[in-house]
């Protein structure tokens, strides 16, 4: 019994150590194979890292810009700044004398918010945009620097001297302001001191140097001052001395949430199709799909777009600006005439006629007339003997395309043979009556005869008192896309809204501009 339980034990005894030894050299194996494949993918992992090593970086290996090429690419973004001729000057500055009227260094002005410089007198500030060079056939005093911007007086009493800086000149010709033009009607409101005020300031260039183009000027209050002002004078001429056209000019885009890209698209393919040779948009801030759209039509040639802010004391941060805007509406219609009159004389030599519109009116030629080119043609054979040269505008009538129009129960929804995404061109239904003659027209400005612009019509012209031409509504009309009218209309917005008419005149043009508008927002990703 005794020798049978031993037996038992020693069979058992020997199996456990069976089943050790098996199950030790089971573990020898995994973790051979373990650190194998570990060693193998670790060396794997370092001929990767090797090669990683080895490879070249995508970063900018470009050669370091010159003091010039980075002067002229500030430039290009402060077109108002003579960056370029400052740094051809290096360290040797113009001067009457060394405590006299010194060419004043980039680096010394007086900036106020990005765009302007400011310059305090004994009787008001003044917030200055930009200068330019007017040797206009019309212009009595030809050649004259204007200088744009915004003082806080109505009626500036203060004797400013402009210092001209010509290149080549070791010193400054002097000249003194002989006006402020008021770009504004004291009626429309905002009308008192204290508060900062459009102008026009004039100085003219003196004979002996008038075969001349300034390089820059400084507004002075005494002649021998060191400036804090120095603005590049601009003289922008056709290329190959020939001149387009039209130009078109936009205000400051303002928007900051609102993605109108596709609405843009259509919008900028019409103007071209009528005849715009290039638009010019001045901008604040704009959806990042805009801003695609934008550059877009930057690179080939049909746009070009100013970044801009507001002067002196009111609010350029984002969001607060575009709040301000739009509940401070007299100082925003104060603020849009800048960039009007930056667009009217920096293109006045450029283009044939200037017009100011917002992205939701198109000028639309009817009858006979296809095109802007076609239009003012046939028009101008309406216009006296004599007076074609005096006339300084041709205006347009302004005529509704309400949203609501669109989708009232009388009216169908949209248009099968029309793409859902051209707005413009689902829209033609409008109100029966154009607004009152006079009331929110726009224009064709002919340069060589304005001065200022308001957004609706010239305020002064050069060579007399303007002379608009009232174009015939069988020939054109304003087409205005709202979804309502503006505040002032409101009483009587009912009647433009419940008396309607169809008007098919764009489906005149929808082929071809269907077709590239198509193509861009496909060429943009805008399809899904």
């Amino acid at each position: 019994m005794i020798l049978t339980s031993g037996r038992r034990l020693k069979t058992l005894v020997g199996r456990t150590f069976s089943y050790l030894v098996l199950t030790w050299c089971i573990l020898i194996l995994i973790i051979n194979r373990y650190l194998g494949t570990h060693i193998t993918r670790g060396g794997s992992h370092l001929s990767a890292e090797s090669k990683i090593f080895e490879g070249k970086l995508l970063v900018d290996n470009s050669p370091a810009l010159s003091d010039l090429e980075f002067a002229t690419m500030l430039q290009n973004e402060i077109p108002n700044l003579p960056l370029r001729y400052w740094q051809t000057l290096k360290n040797d500055l113009p001067a009457m004398n060394k405590s006299c009227a010194k060419f004043p260094s980039i680096l010394d002005l007086r900036f106020n918010n990005i765009y302007w410089q400011t310059l305090e007198t004994s009787n008001g500030t003044f917030y200055l945009y930009g200068a330019y060079y007017d040797n206009r056939t019309l212009e009595a005093k030809a050649p004259v620097v204007r200088i744009l911007g915004m003082i806080n007086r109505l009626k500036p009493q203060v004797q400013t001297t402009c210092q001209l800086w010509f290149k080549d000149s070791k010193t400054p010709v002097f000249t003194k302001v002989y006006e402020y033009k008021y770009i504004w009607v004291g009626q429309w409101g905002n009308h008192r001191d204290g508060l900062i005020q459009p102008y026009l300031i004039s100085c003219q260039i003196p004979v002996e140097y008038r075969h001349l183009v300034p390089e820059s000027v400084s507004l002075v209050e005494n002649p021998c001052d060191m400036a804090v002002i120095n603005l590049r004078v601009i003289n922008n001429v056709p290329e190959n001395g020939e001149k387009k056209e039209f130009a078109v000019c936009v205000k400051g885009l303002d928007y900051l949430n609102a993605d109108l890209s596709v609405r843009l698209v259509e919008w900028f393919e019409i103007l071209h199709h009528l005849g715009a040779d290039k638009i010019f948009l001045y901008e604040f801030e704009v959806h990042p799909n805009i801003t695609k759209v934008l550059n877009y039509y930057k690179k080939r040639g049909m746009v070009e777009v100013t970044p801009i802010t507001l002067p002196a004391y009111q609010p350029n941060i984002k969001g607060l600006r575009h709040i301000y805007v739009k509940k401070k509406v007299t100082n925003k219609r104060q603020n849009e005439l800048i960039p009007y009159n930056d667009c009217l004389y920096k293109n006045m030599y450029r283009y044939k006629y200037i017009t100011l519109l917002d992205i939701d009116e198109v000028i639309m030629p009817k009858g006979v007339n296809m095109l802007w080119k076609d239009l003012v043609e046939n028009v101008s054979k309406k216009v006296p003997k004599g007076e074609k040269l005096k006339r300084s505008s041709y205006v347009i009538r302004n005529v509704y395309f309400f949203d609501t129009l669109h989708t009232s129960d009388k009216n169908p929804t949209l248009f099968d043979e029309i793409p859902r995404y051209m707005h413009i061109f689902q829209h033609v239904h409008r109100a029966m009556n154009h607004t009152k003659p006079g009331y929110y027209i726009k224009a064709f400005h002919n340069p060589q005869r304005v001065m200022t612009l308001h957004n609706h019509y010239p305020l002064a012209c050069i060579g007399g008192s303007c002379s608009p031409f009232s174009i015939s509504t069988e020939d054109a009309q304003l087409q205005h896309y709202r979804g309502d009218c503006v505040a002032d209309l409101k009483k009587s917005c009912d009647y433009f809204k419940n008396y309607t008419v169809r008007d098919e005149t764009i489906w005149r043009h929808k082929s071809p501009i269907i077709s590239r508008v198509t193509e861009t927002l496909h060429n943009l990703g805008f399809f899904s």
